[in-house]
Protein backbone atom coordinates (compact mmCIF):
# COMPACT_ATOMS: atom_id res chain seq x y z
CA UNK A 1 0.00 0.00 0.00
CA UNK A 2 1.49 2.98 -0.74
CA UNK A 3 -1.37 5.78 -0.42
CA UNK A 4 -4.51 6.69 1.93
CA UNK A 5 -7.47 5.50 0.46
CA UNK A 6 -9.18 8.37 2.46
CA UNK A 7 -7.19 11.23 1.69
CA UNK A 8 -4.54 9.98 -1.16
CA UNK A 9 -1.33 11.04 1.01
CA UNK A 10 1.26 8.72 1.12
CA UNK A 11 1.28 5.86 3.81
CA UNK A 12 3.99 4.99 6.04
CA UNK A 13 4.36 1.17 7.74
CA UNK A 14 4.89 1.63 11.52
CA UNK A 15 3.87 0.18 14.82
CA UNK A 16 0.59 2.79 16.04
CA UNK A 17 0.52 3.29 19.55
CA UNK A 18 -1.04 1.05 21.57
CA UNK A 19 -0.98 -1.61 18.60
CA UNK A 20 1.87 -4.55 18.47
CA UNK A 21 2.11 -4.93 14.31
CA UNK A 22 3.12 -2.94 11.95
CA UNK A 23 0.11 -1.21 9.80
CA UNK A 24 0.14 1.14 7.05
CA UNK A 25 -0.33 4.74 8.91
CA UNK A 26 -1.78 8.07 6.52
CA UNK A 27 0.57 10.61 7.92
CA UNK A 28 -1.87 12.93 6.91
CA UNK A 29 -5.17 12.38 8.12
CA UNK A 30 -4.05 9.29 10.88
CA UNK A 31 -6.06 6.58 9.61
CA UNK A 32 -4.86 3.38 10.48
CA UNK A 33 -4.84 1.14 7.34
CA UNK A 34 -5.69 -2.73 8.64
CA UNK A 35 -5.61 -5.33 6.31
CA UNK A 36 -6.94 -9.09 7.65
CA UNK A 37 -7.43 -12.48 6.05
CA UNK A 38 -10.03 -12.44 3.30
CA UNK A 39 -13.22 -15.52 3.66
CA UNK A 40 -13.33 -17.34 0.79
CA UNK A 41 -16.86 -19.42 1.03
CA UNK A 42 -17.78 -22.55 -1.00
CA UNK A 43 -20.30 -25.52 -1.05
CA UNK A 44 -19.98 -29.31 -1.32
CA UNK A 45 -22.91 -29.71 -3.98
CA UNK A 46 -23.56 -33.91 -3.20
CA UNK A 47 -25.75 -35.89 -5.52
CA UNK A 48 -26.94 -39.01 -3.54
CA UNK A 49 -29.04 -42.00 -5.64
CA UNK A 50 -29.14 -45.56 -3.87
CA UNK A 51 -25.99 -44.81 -2.28
CA UNK A 52 -24.01 -43.67 -4.80
CA UNK A 53 -22.42 -40.32 -3.95
CA UNK A 54 -21.17 -37.72 -5.94
CA UNK A 55 -19.46 -34.29 -5.51
CA UNK A 56 -19.79 -31.28 -8.37
CA UNK A 57 -16.80 -29.54 -8.80
CA UNK A 58 -15.75 -27.32 -11.77
CA UNK A 59 -12.79 -27.25 -13.91
CA UNK A 60 -10.93 -23.66 -13.06
CA UNK A 61 -11.16 -21.10 -16.33
CA UNK A 62 -9.01 -18.75 -14.06
CA UNK A 63 -5.37 -18.61 -12.35
CA UNK A 64 -4.59 -19.40 -9.96
CA UNK A 65 -4.79 -23.04 -11.03
CA UNK A 66 -6.11 -22.60 -14.65
CA UNK A 67 -7.48 -26.05 -15.60
CA UNK A 68 -7.50 -27.73 -11.88
CA UNK A 69 -10.59 -29.14 -10.51
CA UNK A 70 -12.30 -27.31 -7.22
CA UNK A 71 -14.97 -27.25 -4.98
CA UNK A 72 -17.19 -24.39 -6.46
CA UNK A 73 -16.16 -20.91 -4.05
CA UNK A 74 -14.69 -17.95 -3.82
CA UNK A 75 -14.32 -14.80 -1.69
CA UNK A 76 -16.85 -13.45 0.33
CA UNK A 77 -18.41 -10.66 -0.53
CA UNK A 78 -19.67 -7.52 1.33
CA UNK A 79 -22.88 -6.91 2.74
CA UNK A 80 -23.84 -11.13 2.42
CA UNK A 81 -23.87 -13.76 5.15
CA UNK A 82 -20.88 -17.14 4.50
CA UNK A 83 -24.33 -18.58 3.59
CA UNK A 84 -25.09 -16.22 0.96
CA UNK A 85 -21.49 -16.19 -0.39
CA UNK A 86 -21.78 -20.09 -0.91
CA UNK A 87 -24.83 -20.05 -2.56
CA UNK A 88 -23.95 -17.60 -4.76
CA UNK A 89 -20.42 -18.84 -5.80
CA UNK A 90 -22.57 -22.16 -6.42
CA UNK A 91 -24.85 -20.17 -9.25
CA UNK A 92 -21.81 -18.44 -10.00
CA UNK A 93 -19.55 -21.42 -11.06
CA UNK A 94 -21.50 -24.60 -11.92
CA UNK A 95 -25.07 -23.09 -12.14
CA UNK A 96 -26.39 -25.43 -9.83
CA UNK A 97 -29.30 -25.06 -7.53
CA UNK A 98 -28.53 -26.16 -3.76
CA UNK A 99 -30.07 -26.77 -0.13
CA UNK A 100 -27.42 -25.55 2.34
CA UNK A 101 -26.44 -27.59 5.35
CA UNK A 102 -24.16 -27.06 8.03
CA UNK A 103 -20.83 -25.56 7.87
CA UNK A 104 -18.47 -28.45 7.25
CA UNK A 105 -14.70 -27.14 7.26
CA UNK A 106 -12.67 -24.35 8.32
CA UNK A 107 -9.39 -24.28 6.54
CA UNK A 108 -7.03 -21.39 7.87
CA UNK A 109 -4.59 -20.52 5.06
CA UNK A 110 -2.35 -18.01 6.98
CA UNK A 111 0.66 -17.42 3.91
CA UNK A 112 -1.87 -16.42 1.78
CA UNK A 113 -4.22 -14.50 4.20
CA UNK A 114 -7.26 -16.87 3.99
CA UNK A 115 -9.40 -18.62 6.14
CA UNK A 116 -11.89 -21.14 3.32
CA UNK A 117 -15.05 -22.50 4.59
CA UNK A 118 -17.27 -25.31 2.94
CA UNK A 119 -20.64 -26.01 3.56
CA UNK A 120 -22.33 -29.29 3.12
CA UNK A 121 -25.18 -29.45 0.35
CA UNK A 122 -27.38 -31.22 -1.32
CA UNK A 123 -28.32 -30.49 -5.34
CA UNK A 124 -31.91 -30.01 -5.93
CA UNK A 125 -31.89 -30.92 -9.27
CA UNK A 126 -29.25 -31.82 -11.85
CA UNK A 127 -29.41 -28.63 -14.18
CA UNK A 128 -26.30 -27.37 -13.43
CA UNK A 129 -24.00 -25.38 -15.82
CA UNK A 130 -20.60 -24.38 -16.46
CA UNK A 131 -20.07 -19.94 -15.25
CA UNK A 132 -17.29 -18.05 -16.51
CA UNK A 133 -15.36 -19.22 -14.23
CA UNK A 134 -15.41 -22.56 -15.32
CA UNK A 135 -14.02 -24.84 -18.24
CA UNK A 136 -16.58 -27.48 -17.28
CA UNK A 137 -18.37 -28.79 -14.68
CA UNK A 138 -19.13 -32.57 -13.77
CA UNK A 139 -19.56 -34.83 -10.66
CA UNK A 140 -17.30 -37.46 -9.09
CA UNK A 141 -17.71 -39.91 -6.73
CA UNK A 142 -14.78 -40.71 -3.93
CA UNK A 143 -13.31 -43.60 -6.53
CA UNK A 144 -13.17 -41.09 -9.50
CA UNK A 145 -12.64 -37.73 -8.10
CA UNK A 146 -8.91 -36.55 -10.36
CA UNK A 147 -6.94 -36.17 -6.85
CA UNK A 148 -4.16 -35.20 -8.31
CA UNK A 149 -5.76 -32.59 -10.43
CA UNK A 150 -7.15 -30.93 -7.55
CA UNK A 151 -6.59 -27.00 -7.09
CA UNK A 152 -6.42 -26.20 -3.69
CA UNK A 153 -5.27 -28.07 -0.57
CA UNK A 154 -8.13 -26.69 1.21
CA UNK A 155 -10.58 -28.26 -1.18
CA UNK A 156 -8.41 -31.65 -1.31
CA UNK A 157 -8.50 -32.05 2.80
CA UNK A 158 -12.50 -30.88 2.95
CA UNK A 159 -13.36 -33.76 0.31
CA UNK A 160 -10.97 -36.34 2.16
CA UNK A 161 -12.85 -35.05 5.64
CA UNK A 162 -15.97 -35.49 3.51
CA UNK A 163 -15.84 -39.02 2.37
CA UNK A 164 -14.67 -40.21 5.73
CA UNK A 165 -17.18 -38.62 7.01
CA UNK A 166 -19.83 -40.15 4.15
CA UNK A 167 -18.81 -43.71 5.45
CA UNK A 168 -19.32 -42.79 9.34
CA UNK A 169 -22.59 -41.74 8.23
CA UNK A 170 -23.89 -43.98 6.82
CA UNK A 171 -23.18 -46.40 10.20
CA UNK A 172 -25.45 -43.66 12.14
CA UNK A 173 -22.65 -41.31 12.78
CA UNK A 174 -23.65 -37.44 12.25
CA UNK A 175 -21.12 -35.23 10.45
CA UNK A 176 -18.37 -34.03 11.61
CA UNK A 177 -16.66 -30.08 11.41
CA UNK A 178 -13.38 -30.14 10.55
CA UNK A 179 -10.81 -27.10 10.81
CA UNK A 180 -7.18 -27.83 10.12
CA UNK A 181 -4.72 -25.23 9.33
CA UNK A 182 -2.44 -25.16 5.65
CA UNK A 183 0.77 -23.94 6.28
CA UNK A 184 2.67 -23.93 3.50
CA UNK A 185 2.75 -23.12 -0.02
CA UNK A 186 1.28 -25.14 -2.41
CA UNK A 187 4.30 -25.24 -4.83
CA UNK A 188 8.02 -25.57 -3.54
CA UNK A 189 9.92 -22.70 -4.30
CA UNK A 190 11.63 -22.53 -7.95
CA UNK A 191 15.62 -22.86 -7.25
Amino acid sequence: MKFCSECAHPVALMTPPGDNRLRYVCSQCGVIHYQNPKLVVGAIPVWDQDGDTQVLLCRRAIEPRLGYWTLPAGFMENEETTADAALRETVEEAGANIQLHDLFSMMNVPHVHQVHLFYRATLLDLNYLAGIESLEVAMFTESTMPWKDIAFPTVTETLKHFFADMRKVREGAPFGFHARDIMKPMRAATE
